[in-house]
């Protein structure tokens, strides 16, 4: 497993995936990106993972950006097909139908803060650092992140981050809202855990069309997305776990989902 950059492990419903290059910060290369794909592709068709939890390998990083013995001989052409396919990838994790939580255990930076934000969740340890520093390498964010940052940070303070591309602490990053928790380097993982199953213990299909009705109603205007969430609403109401969930608030008891 070791000559693997991504590793996967699965156990009690939630998925585990790892980038693996530790020696190098866990930067994404080419390969890494293939494997990103692999991996998330399996997951998305195995009906044992309810959840998933993305970090990097060792201590210092989360993943410290990309390659750039790859991207510092690529052609207009190269570049463009690089984007293109990296975009595909995280586009992949971000619509995965379930969960994924980025556990940010040190440098999220270019990449590594793109790949992050296509997560549906984010927990960073008290030394993570996040930031697009593409600008400083006569580049800009090519896998989304001048997209996702403005949605989740606002255009101002996205525009600012991406100009400058200074790095931020953790604790900025949860004060303008890019990561949703704060833990010491210890509590990551286990917060990501209690998290996970916190999720898990609800009814699958409902937090799966959940998902759907924010990713896809932010993109809508707002008289468009309402009948889009009512008509998961209403989906909702055919599925045998909304019967069970409601059988079991009424009497008092805890609900068993079957994600049907």
């Amino acid at each position: 497993m070791s000559d693997q950059y991504v590793l996967f492990e699965k156990r009690e419903g939630i998925g585990y995936v790892t980038v693996n290059r530790p020696d190098k910060l866990n930067a994404l290369n080419d390969r890494v990106m293939r494997e990103l794909r692999e991996v998330f592709t399996r997951i998305a068709d195995d009906d044992e993972v309810k959840v998933v939890i993305l970090t990097g390998a060792g201590e210092k990083a989360f993943i410290a950006g990309a390659d750039i013995q790859e991207l510092s001989v690529q052609t207009p052409v190269e570049g463009k097909a690089r984007s293109q396919y990296g975009q595909d990838v995280l586009n992949l994790i971000e619509r995965l139908g379930k969960p994924v939580i980025a556990a940010i255990n040190g440098y999220a930076l270019g990449g590594g803060c793109e790949l992050a934000m296509a997560c549906t969740l984010r927990i960073a340890s008290e030394n993570a650092k996040l930031g697009q520093p593409e600008v400083k390498l006569g580049i800009i964010p090519g896998y989304g992140g001048t997209q996702r940052l403005p949605r989740l940070v606002g255009k101002g303070r996205a525009m600012e981050l991406i100009l400058t591309g200074e790095m931020i602490s953790a604790e900025e990053a949860h004060r303008i809202g890019l990561v949703n928790h704060v833990t010491s380097q210890e509590e990551l993982m286990p917060t990501a855990e209690k998290i996970a199953r916190q999720i898990m213990a609800n009814a699958p299909l409902a937090v799966r069309f959940a998902m759907e009705a924010v990713h896809h109603g932010m993109e809508m205007p707002q008289d468009e997305a309402m009948p889009y969430e009512a008509t998961l609403f209403g989906l909702c109401c055919t599925t045998e776990d909304m019967r069970e969930g409601m059988r079991a608030f009424l009497e008092k008891r805890t609900a068993r989902f079957q994600g049907k």
